[in-house]
């Protein structure tokens, strides 16, 4: 009878300890849970705001601020005109930054961005002056991407990196022969006698043509002076540099069009020797990614329904 008490007496104690067991499980399980749902809900809401904590800690101790420019120079690209010279004010204006890398990867754009970008570099490095500006060339720096290299106190390359094509061009098509073959014409109305300058679909004016080569000229004049405000004396006197053909990294050290070789990392450790590097690029956010996406769908679910609507007979 004892026995079968004790037995009971175990039994019970044995069941109440996994009872403990499992609720403790139960409790450090939940506890994680509502850890990483609060993580994910702080990134989140920092993805979605986009929320850049240029103050407070952000670069509270010595580094190198670095801003890239990737892509298209454009006002709808993410390397626009408002982004980096924001981008590049927080780097300068962050006392703890001793130095600003600006990365650029970009096969050019607007000529308007590229010297809104330039001018905003010129601004900041007159107001901090003691604060130096290094351009570090990856894959290309051409064009638009060239334009702002030379606002840098240096511009330093790969030497298979691609730079220059200081030029301008506007380009377009011509379809009036292939028109006149299928017996289309061409009916357009406008009030102004250039209105419809280069329209692809018209024969060439030459009067409309030499307007556009004058405005070109103008535009390449103004890169060309800009280049050389830049650089100063250490271009060579070569008349190619200004004829929009690209050279090699190496190639572009020996003309002048470039200082030196270097890296992101080389420069924040050897030159700047603040090898902490802080990136202060504005990313595109997780709201936009997710505009352009849903906009995306919606433009090809927009075409899908519109061919559906059009087999309709």
């Amino acid at each position: 009878m004892e026995q079968e008490k004790n037995w009971e007496r175990q039994a019970l104690e044995h069941l109440l300890l996994e009872n403990l067991k499992e609720s403790r499980k139960a409790r450090r399980w939940k506890t994680l849970l509502r850890v990483l749902s609060l993580i994910l809900i702080v990134g989140f809401i920092l993805q979605v705001f986009d929320l850049r904590p240029f103050g407070g800690s952000f670069g509270s101790e010595r580094h190198t601020a670095m801003v890239s420019i990737e892509g298209e120079i454009s006002p709808n690209a993410i390397a626009n005109a408002l982004d980096v010279g924001s981008a590049l004010q927080a780097a300068f204006e962050n006392d703890n930054s001793v130095g600003v890398i600006l990365r650029i990867n970009s096969p050019g754009g607007s000529p308007v961005q590229s010297g809104i970008i330039n001018d905003e570099i010129r601004r900041l490095r007159a107001l901090y002056p003691n604060k130096p500006l290094h351009v570090v060339v990856e894959d290309i720096c051409a064009s638009g991407g060239y334009y702002i290299a030379v606002a840098g106190d240096q511009i330093l390359v790969d030497k298979a990196s691609i730079v220059g094509s200081i030029g301008v061009v506007m380009d377009s098509f011509g379809f009036t022969g292939l028109m006149d073959k299928l017996g289309i014409s061409r009916r357009m109305i406008t009030a102004g006698s250039n209105k419809g300058m280069l329209d692809p679909f018209s024969k060439e004016d030459p009067k409309q043509v030499e307007m556009v080569q004058t405005m070109l000229n103008e535009i390449h004049q103004q890169f060309i002076e800009v280049v050389k405000a830049g650089r100063g004396d250490r271009l060579k006197d070569n008349p190619e540099i200004f004829s929009g053909r690209v050279w090699s990294g190496e190639q572009a050290v020996k003309l002048g069009l470039a200082d030196g070789f270097g890296t992101v990392d080389t420069v924040a450790r050897d030159v700047f020797k603040a090898p902490n590097i802080l990136d202060y690029t504005m990313k595109e956010n997780f709201a936009e990614r997710v505009a352009k996406r849903f906009g995306a769908e919606m433009g090809t679910a927009a075409g899908k329904a519109l061919v559906k609507t059009g087999d309709i007979k």
